[in-house]
């Protein structure tokens, strides 16, 4: 198993750039071979190109789902799909779209997840996230290490298994 963490989002525009921070820190720190962190900033569908090789994805983000700045969640692809409430920022169109081109060109489906957070401001221009989702920073840091090991568990290996809202701890 191949796993993508993959934090998307504009650093420039305060907690749109939540995927991006989170991926920056997570390279800091040691994963066992087979799993890659990368930052895919504003992302276009060209990026489905990255995902070669992997089985699974992780993608860390902001989240619209009408619940308080800092609210963490954990999503599946057909909760994006299917729960018009629970979408990415405006990068989920190209995510889904690259993930069916990256399945038409390799013929292989990856299996992915969402580790998002529900953003105070995205609009601002400013280098850093708002003091709400500064606070829930380092438990959606704890969520996406808990998900990171979740999907390399053996018994994650090949699903998709639905995903559930999680909140801060």
């Amino acid at each position: 198993m191949k796993l993508l963490v993959l934090g998307i989002g504009n650093m420039l525009l305060t907690d749109d750039g939540v995927g991006v921070f989170a991926a920056r820190a997570l390279m800091e720190e040691a994963w066992p071979e087979g799993v890659d962190v990368r930052e895919g900033g504003t992302f276009t569908q060209d990026i489905f190109y990255s995902f070669a090789g992997y089985s699974h994805l992780l993608v860390l983000d902001v989240v619209h789902a009408g619940g308080a700045p800092g609210t963490l969640y954990r999503l599946n692809e057909d909760d994006l799909v299917e729960d018009q409430k629970q979408r990415l920022s405006i990068h989920d169109i190209d995510l889904l779209d690259s993930l069916r081109m990256a399945e038409l060109y390799f013929k292989k489906r990856l299996h992915m997840r969402v580790i998002g957070m529900e953003p105070a401001d995205y609009t601002t221009w400013n280098i850093g996230l708002s003091p709400a989702c500064e606070a829930a920073f380092p438990a959606y840091l704890d969520l996406a290490r808990r998900e990171i090991a979740a999907m390399l568990s053996p018994s994650a290996a090949g699903t998709n298994a639905n995903a559930t809202p999680a909140r801060p701890a």
